[in-house]
């Protein structure tokens, strides 16, 4: 690459942690709690949305109270909770970010609410390899907006977009980093739905250590 790679951001469920948050199940409650309260209309195509989609249409109705927004949050808590429960690290994470710490900026931009988070890295004994933990807290909008990613642009402010890389599996991971201008890897992503969304990764990997080939020589063994 014709620039120096001085940081990664990771996205955390299934890229650094192996969590059983149940997605599927947040976005049908959060859009069902949504229509119960004459937020968003029936009929939502669930295909082409993720809860984070959901939650931005709701958002855009003007409609949503604090106290609706409240209780909207705390049903997505509540699952990533349950989710993080027991959640491991990936194979190889941990000896990757050992091995970039101290030599690259090392940042997370995830979905969830940093306290889960928080609690998951912590519990893995990895979060201190990190300068950085972006959560939900932090964003105007969630993936795939690009606020979280803009976010450790800001704080990392001596750094340009292309002088970043960031590794996610999912097409929201992808879509927030392109549109923050920093190159995207999918790790064991789903490539054609990526495609459909308009996410076209930098580089494919199905090992996580993979990501060590795209930093040469911008790091040390």
């Amino acid at each position: 690459m014709e620039f120096k790679i001085k940081g990664i951001v990771f996205d955390m469920d299934n890229t650094l942690l192996h969590s059983s948050i149940d997605f599927g199940a947040m976005k049908r409650d959060i859009y069902a709690f949504l229509c119960s309260h004459s937020i968003l209309p029936p009929g939502l195509s669930m295909d082409t949305h993720t809860t984070s989609t959901v939650i931005a249409e709701a958002m855009n109705t003007g409609q949503l109270s604090e106290e609706l927004s409240c209780m909207m949050w705390d049903i997505a808590k509540e699952l990533e909770i349950q989710g993080m429960m027991g959640a491991k690290l990936e194979d190889g994470a941990m000896e990757l970010v050992q091995q970039l710490h101290g030599q690259l900026h090392l940042a997370i931009v995830t979905n969830n609410a940093v306290e889960a988070a928080m609690t998951a890295l912590e519990e893995n004994r990895i979060a201190h390899y990190f300068d950085l933990i972006v959560g939900r807290e932090a964003m105007g909008l969630l993936k795939p907006a690009p606020d979280g990613y803009m976010a450790v642009l800001r704080h990392f402010h001596h750094t340009s977009p292309e002088e970043w890389l960031s590794v996610g599996d999912a097409w929201v991971d992808g879509k927030a980093s392109e549109s923050a201008g920093i190159p995207f890897i999918a790790y064991r992503g789903d490539i054609a739905k990526m495609n459909r969304m308009g996410v076209f990764p930098f580089a494919e990997i199905q090992d996580i250590q993979e990501v060590l080939g795209y930093l040469q020589p911008h790091i040390t063994k």
